[in-house]
């Protein structure tokens, strides 16, 4: 296993399983030894875990899925067990997962007592007729679906909510120098990208198998905070997510009010597709030269049906991680 404090390669050859657990201000200055050790040891867990997967069953989706339960099982990222807090102080989750060869796709959002909403979504996509459910509904499907339910409380973590109560104090006190019966500049104006990020919490994985065929996964716990029923991109076919065997598999991490307005993971498909870019150029363009302008921080992982993998990230960091065809894995956080 290669681990290093980056990735000096742009893109890689050979990749079977790429995944990523969030992107943000990740730097060796703000990270302790201890921390680092234990991000990049669990993403390389998670490889493993899909990596079994598609070698008992040769199926990437199952590759996928192994991955990311293996994530959303983990309290150091925000998705599943570790989630962040509403500004009601609930947790809501929301996942996707399609499959590039049929264009099958299925999500959830805004569900509080499922285990493993990436299951959840899988479920939608192979057992109903559907796309996206959400809330009470989604909970109720996954629940006659025989996956595992668990009180909210099973995603309670110390560290989110010590990092909730600090986000509160913040927000009232922002509140008191904002006149009421304002609004915020339209997000149709350029922002600029420089605004203090902390973390965007989110985690997904793509794979081929031996066929080639491609499939993407997201899953996440949305913002810090987040108010009014908010759900982002994640969930979100072609914004947060995408795969189509003649193109690449995408997954998501950033603002995902800005992925959804680019319809980012469509996007680079679409620049592969129509200007014959390859998955690095595509993805590069899109995280680069139309996102960051914009003010849009994030990153994706993308894969090609050759093994080509992509990671372009605009932010300071993002965890992040491969495995190859002989089980060669390789982990990441920084630039």
């Amino acid at each position: 296993m290669k681990q290093s404090a980056r990735i000096a390669k742009t893109s890689f050859s050979d990749v079977v399983l790429a995944i990523h657990g969030g992107a943000g201000v990740m730097t060796r200055q703000n990270m302790s030894v201890t921390n680092e050790r234990n991000y990049l040891k669990k993403l390389e867990a998670a490889l493993k875990a899909g990596y079994k997967a598609l070698q008992k069953t040769g199926n990437s989706l199952d590759a996928i899925e192994a991955a990311v339960r293996f994530l959303e099982d983990c309290p150091l990222f925000n998705a599943g067990r570790g989630a962040v807090f509403t500004h009601d102080g609930r947790i809501e989750l929301d996942a996707s997962i399609m499959d590039g060869s049929t264009k099958c796709a299925g999500a959830v959002a805004a569900v509080t007592n499922v285990q493993n909403p990436i299951s959840a979504a899988r479920a939608v996509m192979e057992c109903s007729e559907h796309v996206l459910l959400v809330g009470k509904g989604a909970e109720k499907f996954a629940k006659r679906q025989g996956l595992q339910i668990v009180t909210p409380s099973y995603f309670w973590t110390q560290r989110q909510w010590d990092r909730f109560e600090l986000a509160i104090t913040k927000s009232k006190t922002e509140a008191e120098d904002v006149p009421k019966k304002t609004c915020r500049p339209a997000m149709t104006k350029k922002r600029t990208s420089k605004r203090k990020i902390d973390k965007f919490g989110t985690v997904g994985a793509v794979a081929r198998d031996q066929s080639g065929n491609l499939t993407a996964a997201t899953s996440t716990g949305g913002t810090m905070n987040k108010e009014y029923g908010r759900v982002g991109d994640s969930p979100i076919i072609g914004a947060g997510i995408y795969a189509d065997n003649q193109t690449c598999a995408v997954s998501s991490t950033g603002h995902g009010e800005y992925f959804m307005r680019f319809v980012a993971a469509h996007e680079i498909a679409s620049l592969m597709r129509y200007k014959d870019l390859s998955v690095a150029e595509a993805a590069d363009t899109v995280i680069h030269q139309m996102l960051y302008p914009a003010g849009g921080m994030g990153g994706v992982i993308c894969l090609d049906a050759e093994g080509n993998c992509a990671m372009p990230f605009n932010t300071e960091g993002m965890f992040r991680g491969c495995i190859t065809d002989d089980g060669e894995i390789e982990v990441s956080i920084y630039r």
